[in-house]
């Protein structure tokens, strides 16, 4: 760790516990717009910008554009309902971990597909408001995962200069196929979330994790 500067940590799956609430808000939501979905398309899409990924199940049509935009607050207020229902709880060790990096002066910045309304949400009710160095979300940038966007914005916001100063830490293949596209020097995937080892082994990766407590200080 003497040569990481920054670690890019995703947060549902990877820092924050997932029980299926985001696959289960994507569902219901496009079940009530009567959109058609597989299992199989909804697990392809973990990790990325739900914003975008909803684009995926909607017809063209001269209306599509607002038509995503009324099923994605649908999506957005669903998982809202859900987290508050079901309550949020970080991953064992996370916090901990996050709180020792800092201290080695390694900054930490929590990045997500999730829009800042809904990052906001889980952060306040962890109280995590101050645990980071900063959050970017998806819609800070133009461009979600697999795309690299979220990662160069962490550093920006970090004033991070070199890719070989930077750990990016997912659950998901697109977490692996962002850290892989942003040319980091340690991409990590974590087995805490959506996607299990064998998956994860198909995306580029420096190492598999148990989970982000396992994580080299």
């Amino acid at each position: 760790m003497s040569e990481i500067k920054l670690v890019v940590c995703d947060i549902a799956g990877t820092t924050v516990r997932d029980t299926g609430q985001v696959v289960t808000a994507f569902a219901d939501t496009l079940r009530k717009y009567d959109l058609e979905f597989t299992a199989d398309q909804l697990s392809r899409l973990r990790g990325s910008s739900k914003r975008q990924a909803l684009l995926e199940f909607i017809p063209a049509g001269p209306d599509r554009d607002q038509f995503a935009e009324e099923v994605y607050v649908s999506f957005r207020d669903r998982l809202a309902h859900i987290y508050k229902t079901d309550g949020i709880e970080p991953v064992d060790g996370a916090e901990q971990v996050i709180r020792e990096l800092r201290a080695k002066r390694v900054s930490v910045v929590l990045n997500t597909g999730f829009d800042r309304e809904i990052t906001d949400l889980l952060l306040r009710s962890l109280n995590w408001e101050d645990l980071v160095d900063a959050v970017v979300c998806g819609d800070d940038v133009s461009q979600g995962r697999p795309a690299p966007y979220l990662i160069f914005h962490a550093m920006e916001l970090t004033r991070t200069i070199n890719l070989n100063d930077v750990m990016n830490v997912g659950d998901t293949v697109m977490d692996l196929e962002a850290g892989y596209n942003a040319r980091v020097r340690l991409n990590v995937g974590v087995l805490s979330g959506a996607h299990d080892r064998e998956t994860l082994e198909q995306a580029p990766h420096t190492h598999i994790l148990p989970s982000i407590a396992r994580l080299p200080l």
